[in-house]
């Protein structure tokens, strides 16, 4: 439907504006096609996050046919007007669409007969997680009928399960009976026998058969089914940075520190002067950190302090740290001492937006005291981050400081878009101008 509403709205501007299609309009609907098919599902959701992702994806598809239009100087052949028109237009009646298909959708699961009945083998901790995702999710039309488990009450042992509805003898029967559309298998791996007993039991029915794996005791990170070779493989813990995703990664990384770049280099020149000025030594503070993958990269900061501790053990700034210059207390205080690492984005070692990188000496540290730590460097360390905006920036004096830190990280690697980005973008330059806490 997306690309479909964007190739309508094309035409619907020719005729208001009263071009007729020529060569280079059809090459720029076939463009378009190919950019954006097959479309995005927006139905189910609502507010404000569904029109940022909805402008975000178009957005993105604009500055690629204005990129191969200036490319190729064919710019002059569209009418500048029908074009902003168009730019302008389409996600409206994308949005429009998104609501009123919902709406449509939703009507239609709430008829008598339109939802699949579900039910779950297995009443675990697995189960019930899946039970509850099956129920708050209307638009996914289920309707969950309950358990079954071999096991008794007394076994189970789980207070949100409700009345388990039979054993997996029963299961067969109960199918038939009671038109089940969809089995989803959430037994452990360990009872590889029972769960072959159960397909076999099963095949001669007409339910979908789903199966469930326990990965709930892992940290998953862009968990994903992927196809090597006809043979499936659950991916549980993976960098969000690749294809495509890369390449829109490190194009508004470019796009973005060189703006900034420009913007600053007064206040970069000002700022390197004051330095100077406040006590002896270098501008530029280069401390050894870990980027991508575990490798070693140097950071460059504005220097804040009289000294440059850079080996094995690094002693983080604390509130009133007498090695902190006056000016660079304020440097500190409104993060300005961060501007040069612009270049090291630029130099492709970070990004704008990710995890912050930690000093050598915390991470071998950290790695042994907290779970996870190291996966955080699956993507390039960031100038600003998650967890930076939810008021983990400064000082970790304490381990639990350092596990909501690092938990803040892996949550932006689980849900990283480029809304996102741009969200904690904004949320930064707030906390450079009011956040009174920083030091």
């Amino acid at each position: 439907m997306e690309p479909v509403i964007a190739v309508l709205c094309f035409a619907l501007m020719h005729e208001l504006y009263g071009r007729p299609f020529d060569a280079a309009s059809t090459i720029a609907i076939i463009l378009t096609l190919v950019l954006m098919f097959p479309g995005i599902s927006y139905f189910g959701r609502s507010g404000v996050g569904v029109i940022i992702d909805i402008v975000a994806s178009w957005g993105g598809v604009v500055l690629v046919l204005i990129a191969i239009a200036l490319a190729t100087r064919s710019l002059h052949r569209f009418d500048h007007g029908l074009l902003r028109g168009w730019f302008i237009v389409t996600p409206c009646l994308q949005w429009l669409a998104v609501t009123i298909g919902t709406k449509v959708l939703l009507n239609h699961l709430d008829q008598p007969g339109a939802r699949r009945r579900a039910v779950i083998v297995g009443a675990n901790a697995v189960g019930v997680r899946l039970a509850q995702a099956l129920k708050s999710k209307r638009t996914r039309g289920h309707e969950f009928v309950g358990y079954f488990d071999d096991r008794g009450a007394e076994r189970i042992g789980l207070a949100s399960v409700e009345q388990v509805s039979g054993t997996l003898a029963e299961l067969p029967r109960f199918i038939d009976e009671n038109d089940v559309k969809d089995v989803y298998i959430t037994l452990p791996l360990s009872s590889q026998p029972r769960i072959t007993e159960l397909m076999e039991m099963l095949q001669n029915t007409t339910a979908s058969l789903h199966f469930v794996p326990d990965v709930f005791g892992v940290s998953i990170i862009q968990g994903r089914l992927e196809d090597v070779g006809g043979i499936p493989v659950v991916s549980l813990a993976v960098t969000p940075f690749t294809g495509v995703n890369w390449l829109l990664k490190r194009g508004s990384d470019i796009f973005l520190s060189g703006c900034i770049l420009v913007l600053v280099f007064p206040v970069l020149l000002m700022i390197s002067i004051g330095v100077k000025m406040s006590s002896p030594g270098p501008v530029i503070f280069r401390q050894k950190r870990t980027g991508l993958d575990g490798q070693i990269i140097e950071v460059y900061k504005f220097r804040s302090m009289t000294v440059q501790d850079n080996g094995a053990f690094v002693m983080q700034a604390t509130r009133n740290d007498s090695r902190v210059t006056k000016f660079g207390a304020f440097l500190r205080k409104t993060s300005l001492d961060e501007l040069p690492q612009l270049f090291n984005v630029l130099q492709g070692q970070m990004s704008v937006v990710g995890p912050r990188p930690h000093a050598v000496a915390h991470n071998t540290q950290y790695r042994e005291l907290v779970r996870a730590y190291m996966a955080r460097h699956r993507v390039k360390p960031g100038i600003t981050g998650w967890a930076q905006v939810n008021g983990f920036r400064g000082e970790t004096d304490t381990l639990d400081k350092m596990k909501m830190r690092v938990e803040y990280d892996l949550e932006y690697l689980r849900n990283w878009s480029l809304r996102l980005d741009i969200l904690i973008i904004f949320r930064t330059v707030r906390l450079v101008f009011f956040d009174r806490s920083a030091y």
